[in-house]
């Protein structure tokens, strides 16, 4: 049984960490250094007035790729915002590309693990020599959001795959223009709710059991604690918990609780009625 649900758990974990292509990151600062640029990153900003640079430093040749997206509008949703923004490459001063701008052949670009859609701009691939990068994003007025990607080595570490929940629900309210809620179409969105489910379904089973072989013949020991009442309180708290989650921050502790709540609903049975030796369960 602990193996089937080991398993369980490392599958749930591996599906978002090789999921998304590119490390989210929010714009910000001006200008923006850009780490180990040959890993995979999105770099997600607005231009307010002025452009925004990028600087790039590699001591040693290194695959340089760079991309500029746009978020996606659809017809009938309001005022189309102009596809005018750019990005310069240039190597020490000199310039090697522009990318996007009012001239470019913009294409719609649905990212299946994000579950966002964008304008997407032509890309930029070299085998670049050892030097000083810098890409300028900019625009006739410097105004409208981007993204701008460099790197194509996916890469993620359990901080990044954090990161990835910290941010992107923000993403999708800020950069798309969406509800937070949208964030469960993606594999970091269910599988962040199946994660913290079976976590919670898991933990609600350990503590019923050791309740019950610990105080077998008290009330702390009974599998059933609660009443009809007291279980569509729960159930009512547990759908309550998950909305304001998925609605605003997407906090794991937060679904975590919601989960338990459904487990004690389902169960007849309250953690909190356990430690309290309360039982309101008529059977």
């Amino acid at each position: 049984m602990k193996k089937y649900l080991l398993t369980i758990l490392l599958i749930i974990l591996g599906i978002p960490i090789l999921a998304l292509a590119h490390q989210p990151r929010l714009a910000a600062g001006n200008p923006i250094i850009v780490s180990d640029p040959e890993v995979s990153k999105a770099y997600y900003g607005q231009l307010a007035g002025e452009p925004v640079i990028y600087k790039i430093h590699s001591d040693k040749p290194f695959a340089l790729y760079v991309n500029i997206l746009l978020p996606y509008q659809r017809a009938g949703t309001g005022a189309l915002p102009p596809r005018d923004i750019s990005a310069t490459v240039s190597r020490d001063g000199e310039q090697l590309a522009v990318l996007g701008g009012q001239n470019s052949n913009w294409e719609k670009y649905h990212e299946e693990f994000g579950y966002d859609d964008y304008w997407r701009g032509p890309e930029y691939k070299s085998q670049a020599p050892a030097g000083d990068y810098e890409v300028i994003v900019t625009s006739p007025l410097n105004k409208g959001k981007y993204a701008l990607a460099v790197g194509e080595i996916e890469s993620f570490s359990f901080a990044e795959t954090v990161n990835v929940y910290k941010v992107l629900p923000q993403l999708k309210r800020d950069f798309f223009g969406k509800s937070p809620a949208n964030f469960i179409y993606s594999p970091f969105g269910w599988g962040l709710i199946l994660l913290m489910f079976t976590l919670a379904f898991i933990v609600g089973f350990a503590y019923r059991f050791l309740a019950k072989f610990f105080a077998e013949r008290s009330v702390r020991g009974r599998s059933q604690n609660i009443g009809k009442r007291d279980r569509l309180i729960r159930l009512a708290l547990a759908v309550a918990l998950f909305f304001f989650a998925i609605l605003t921050t997407w906090n794991p502790l937060i679904l975590f609780f919601s989960g338990f709540c459904l487990f004690e609903a389902i169960f007849s049975w309250c953690g909190l009625y356990t430690a309290l030796s309360k039982n309101t369960c008529p059977v």
